[in-house]
Parts: structure tokens; sequence; C-alpha cells
């Protein structure tokens, strides 16, 4: 074929060069692989001149436990997530001037209209602080259990969003960025590290018996990353759907099936050697299977015993959703006990036209509805804490506590509650890895700005993986031409808080 353009060029491409390029070319492809076997090709780079690290993932065992990329503080992490934005100063957050200067303007910001308006003056908490334990940390009285714990956790008072609004804030939290379609951190996990369990799932997401959180299953989702490391969310309410064996079929009968399938599968897949997605399908449908006895069996709390149910408030028979927030707090230090890698537990979910009634929206009667919240999050939660301490459990587990941005130190202008504030807010730490009692950072005197040792979530995150052993900035999953990572081109790990 001759370039119409050019009267009397040359052919562009002659059976010589068809020939040619081809030998050429093949000879490249051949050696572009041997090299990429042997690990001889050039380092891909990523921020700060890292070559990326990404995990090595057996399809048909997707779940093997993998070396973290250095020795790990802790194994196992477990993330308490107050969903509706907790209001810092109003639980952890001592800030004497807002007694000092209750019901007059916020010097600066008199004319300040955030997230649903225009705002009123500076209002102390309803809830009175006192010192806990023997630090004396200030904690105020809406959480007295987990005032008691005080000398175990590391709070970090200066943690700032990049957004106010619930839905992307949770996705930030839980993902590090504000959009859907992104891995969270628990995916993140499983994906690099894989689970010391075979019959549980390695990531399990734990939604609040009133429902889910407003960003929903994005807390726990994929993203890009292989569907095979979502969470699994189940809660002790509501287990699995479709796991239970039908009543009109045996034991017996059911495990002959599932070994039968089983064999089918196996004799399917050597058909396909090298089809990863076959073998991933037949992995997952393989941990169903093994889910139907561990997951029930671990559902079950009928054998702790009388006391354990009593000390998470289980027994409370007159606040109904206590105890079942309480259910299931006992359900995720079951999991962790069983070595699930990443458990994610969800106090308060998202009702729409029921604002602040399931969640720690406080933006009309803070008071009200603290005060409904409270108790459901804080004997449980305490007890949670308490229970893995005793059991030996916080050696290798890492507990988070956080919530997607704060409140503002003001009373909204017509309300008696606190609007969104992202520029400062406090989350905690408490167990493998961290030092306790041990505050970090702080906002301004008012709670409204983050001022001393500023953190972001990035930082939050890339401090979570280094206690996992996993390196924020080389851990990566190319996608779209980009090797991508939890913390993006941010994040710095948190050194002065750790042991």
């Amino acid at each position: 074929m001759k370039n119409s353009n050019f009267p009397g060029s040359r052919h562009l491409l002659n059976r010589r060069g068809f020939l040619n390029q081809t030998v050429t070319g093949l000879s490249s492809i051949a050696l572009t692989a041997m090299l990429a076997e042997q690990n001889l090709l050039a380092a891909e780079r990523t921020v700060g001149g890292a070559s990326p690290i990404r995990p090595q993932i057996d399809s048909g065992n997707p779940f093997a436990p993998r070396k973290p990329h250095f020795p790990a503080a802790a194994k196992n992490v477990l993330v308490i997530f107050c969903s509706g934005a907790c209001s810092s100063i109003d639980t952890f957050d001592y800030k004497p001037a807002l007694i000092k200067y209750h019901g007059k303007p916020m010097p600066g910001g008199e004319k300040l209209v955030t997230f649903q308006g225009a705002q009123g003056n500076l209002t102390r908490s309803p809830w009175k602080f006192k010192p806990r334990g023997e630090s004396e940390k200030m904690i105020s009285d809406l959480v007295p259990h987990l005032g008691e714990l005080a000398d175990d956790i590391c709070f970090l008072h200066s943690i700032k969003s990049k957004t106010n609004t619930h839905g992307p804030g949770e996705n930030y939290m839980s993902t590090g960025n504000t959009l859907d379609g992104f891995p969270s951190i628990g995916a993140w996990t499983s994906y690099a590290l894989g689970s010391e369990n075979s019959n549980l799932p390695a990531y399990v997401a734990i939604p609040d018996p009133r429902g889910t959180p407003q960003a929903s299953v994005n807390n726990w989702g994929p993203g890009f990353l292989p569907a095979t490391f979502q969470g699994t969310d189940f809660n002790a309410t509501n287990p699995i759907r479709n796991l239970k064996r039908p009543g009109s079929i045996s034991p017996a009968t059911d495990l002959a099936t599932r070994n039968y399938l089983q064999q089918l599968n196996s004799q399917h897949l050597e058909r396909f050697p090298g089809d990863t997605e076959l073998a991933a399908r037949i992995s997952s449908y393989e941990l169903a299977a093994r889910m139907q006895l561990s997951v029930p069996e671990i559902s079950d709390l009928s054998k702790e015993s009388a006391s354990t149910l009593k000390m998470y408030g289980i027994d409370d028979t007159e606040n109904e959703l206590k105890a079942s927030y309480a259910k299931n707090c006992l359900l995720a230090r079951r999991l962790i006990e069983k070595g699930v890698r990443f458990v994610q537990l969800f106090n308060g979910a998202y009702q729409t036209g029921g604002e602040g009634v399931s969640n720690w929206d406080g933006h009309k009667k803070i008071e009200d509805q603290y005060n409904i919240h409270g108790p459901i999050l804080d004997q449980p939660t305490a007890a949670l804490i308490k229970d893995m301490k005793q059991r030996g459990l916080l050696k290798n587990t890492l507990v988070v506590w956080c919530t997607e941005f704060g409140r503002m130190p003001t009373f909204q202008k017509g309300a008696s509650g606190r609007d969104h504030n992202p520029d400062g807010f406090t989350c905690w730490l408490s167990g493998a890895g961290v030092k306790a009692p041990f505050t970090y950072g702080a906002t301004d005197e008012f709670g409204y700005k983050a001022l001393e040792n500023v953190l972001t979530v990035p930082d939050f995150h890339a401090t979570i993986l280094h206690l996992l052993g996993l390196n924020h900035e080389r851990l990566t999953f190319y996608h779209n031409g980009l090797e991508r990572r939890l913390t993006g081109v941010e994040g710095t790990v948190i050194k002065d808080i750790l042991l």
C-alpha cells in the first residue's frame, strides 16, 4: 500500500519489512519477559523514588498469609467508626475557653457560614469533663466508661479532613478519597497481608444494627482492587444472607454435595490452567462453603459467660439499641480472636429524614441526640477494649477509633446543635505499637482549627499501615496507568506516637 499523499513514495510495509519487524518484535517481547522473571527490568518508581511492592497473589488462594514489608507491631486491626461525625469537643477534646466564653461570638467568626448556614455563639459542652486515670486526661461524662481507659489510649487531636459532607467524609476516612470507587483501608490490608484464618473472611465489616453508614458499602469496598478483597458485611443481628443450610438437607448430604462440587471445580480448573479469574471464583465458593460452619459458630454468643454479657451490656433489657450494638462489639472480639485480619465496626447509621436520630449528626438538638448515642457507644465499646486487653489481644491488635470529621464550637443559628467542622477533630489509637497514655496535636482554644502538629487523613492511614509492617509509599496496585496507593501522593507516618 502506498501513501497517496506522496506520489511515487515507497510502500509503507512490504513483505520483507513485515517479517523483519515480526522477528525483532517477538524477540523483544521474549527478552522483556525473561528480564521480568529475573527482576532485572528497570524499577518502576513511585513518590520518593521507591520501587513499588505489589503482593504476589495466588488466585487459587488469594487470602494466603503474606509477609509484611518489615517487622510489624500489629497483626490485626479493629476500626470503631462513629458515623455521623461525633463531636470531639463534647467527648475527648476538653476546651475550658468554651466555658469562659460561653454565649459570646467566636472571635473572627461572627459572619462565619458553614455547612448548614450561619453560626451563633460559642457554646460549652452540655457534659462536664473530668480527669481520668493516672494521666488525668480530661474526658466527658458522655463517655465515662471509655474515660476509664484513658491510660490505654493515644489521642490525636489535630486531624483535618478535605470535606464537610458526610458521604465524602466517610469515603475519605475509609478509603483516602472523597469520591466513590476507591479501595478501603481494609481492602488494602487484606490485599497486602492475606489472612491467618482460612475459614473466615480476611476483612469483615459490621454495620450498626440500625443500618448502614451514609457512604454505605464504599466504606468496605474493594474499589479497583480485585473484588475478592472487599469486606464481608454482617452483624450479630443479621448474619450473612443465604448461608444457612436448608432444614430439608441433612449435614451429611450437604457435605457430600460440597465435596462433589469441589471435585468438579478442580477438574474444570485443570482444563484452563492459568485462568486466574476462574481460580479466584472457585476459591470464593470454597470459602463460602467453609463459612457455612465457621460463621454460625462465631456468631453464636450463647457460649459466652453471663459476666461477659453483662460487661458488654448485652443483658440491658431497657436499651435495645445498646444491647444490639453490644452484641456487635462481642462479635468483633470473637473475629479478632480467630485471626480475622481487619474488622470494621460501625456505631451509627444513615437514615433519610431522621437527622441525628440514628447517628452522631447533632445539628438540631445535640444534647437530646447525644444522650441517646452516648450510652449505646460507651459501655459496649469500653468493654470490647477491656476484654481484648484481658485476653492479651491488644498485644497484636491495633484499635482505631474514628469519625468522618468534627463539629463546630458554636451552635447553629436557630438550633441547639453543632454544624460540621472538618478543620480540626479527634481520632485515637490503642493497642499494638502505640504510646499510651499519650496526647498528640491540638486544636485552638475553642476546638475550631487544628494548630499544633496538624495531621491529615493520609498521615493517619500511613501510620496504620506502618504498624502493620507496610510501607504506604510502596504498597501499590497498577490501575489506569498509575501506581495507585491508599495515601495517594500524601501521607507521613506519625513517628512520635510509636513505641
